[in-house]
């Protein structure tokens, strides 16, 4: 069998002496690789392991059960979600009616980098939605998880480029590896027509597309929230109130 890697996360009721090393010693009985560990959230740690036998993983769990002092809360192929739990020792915030949503506060920027490179390495279609104010990192982010993937990006309408509004776009950045940037309120408010039809253009491509100001993207468009795989939020503080009355009255006015 091909090796495989697992995602192990168990609470620890009583942190005693050794139990690590007990952990670690089963692992190395049954020749389960440790490939990443770390302490996720208060008292809790995980593991991305490695193997090529499945049932030693289903053998792990059995044996684990009978171990008083944790409690295994997961043992499955690890989610992105997972991976970066164990890489910055902590999980991303999910909303807990819709679990596509994600987010994020300004001092957790190198976590959300990480996560769009890792989010912008996926092949074939996503569209990432990422709401925000003006000025809390947004565009910024997107360039450099673009960079974390080692993948070019091209802006197709931005506020950072004084109001662009693009009507074409070269070959070169027309490629579908490449990340597109789009200014959900530039792109419909200030639309025209070759920059709607350019717009439709790269929404039907094979690629990664980052609209910003997603919400008002759907309102002013026919897209819906079906079209977007993941919304990401990113607030200065955790309790900002992300609002569009402030600013879109701006775009109005040109």
């Amino acid at each position: 069998m091909e090796l495989k890697q697992w995602y192990m996360e168990y609470k620890i009721h009583k942190n005693r002496p050794g139990l690590l090393g007990d952990i670690a010693s089963l692992l190395g009985m049954l020749e389960v690789n440790i490939m990443t560990i770390n302490g996720v959230e208060d008292r809790t740690r995980g593991m991305l392991l490695q193997t090529d036998d499945d049932e030693k993983i289903e053998l792990l769990g059995k044996m684990l059960k009978k171990v008083d002092n944790i409690t295994v809360n997961a043992l499955r192929p690890p989610k992105l979600v997972d991976i970066l739990a164990v890489r910055h020792g902590r999980y991303i915030e999910r909303d807990s009616d819709d679990r596509k949503t994600f987010r994020f506060t300004r001092d957790e920027l190198g976590l959300l980098v990480d996560f769009l490179g890792e989010l912008f390495k996926r092949e074939g279609n996503q569209v990432v939605g990422l709401r925000g104010m003006p000025r809390v990192g947004k565009t910024e982010s997107i360039i450099a998880g673009s960079v974390c993937a080692m993948k070019r990006w091209a802006f197709v309408s931005s506020t950072m480029l004084r109001q662009t509004v693009r009507s074409q776009l070269s070959e070169e950045e027309m490629n579908p590896g490449n990340v597109f940037i789009i200014d959900g309120i530039v792109s419909t408010i200030r639309s025209n027509e070759r920059h709607h039809a350019l717009l439709q253009q790269i929404m039907a491509m094979p690629s990664t597309k980052v609209i910003e100001h997603p919400d008002i993207f759907i309102k002013e468009s026919h897209y819906d929230y079906s079209t977007f795989d993941c919304i990401i939020e990113l607030r200065n503080t955790p309790d900002e109130e992300i609002t569009y009355e402030t600013f879109t009255a701006n775009y109005n006015d040109l």
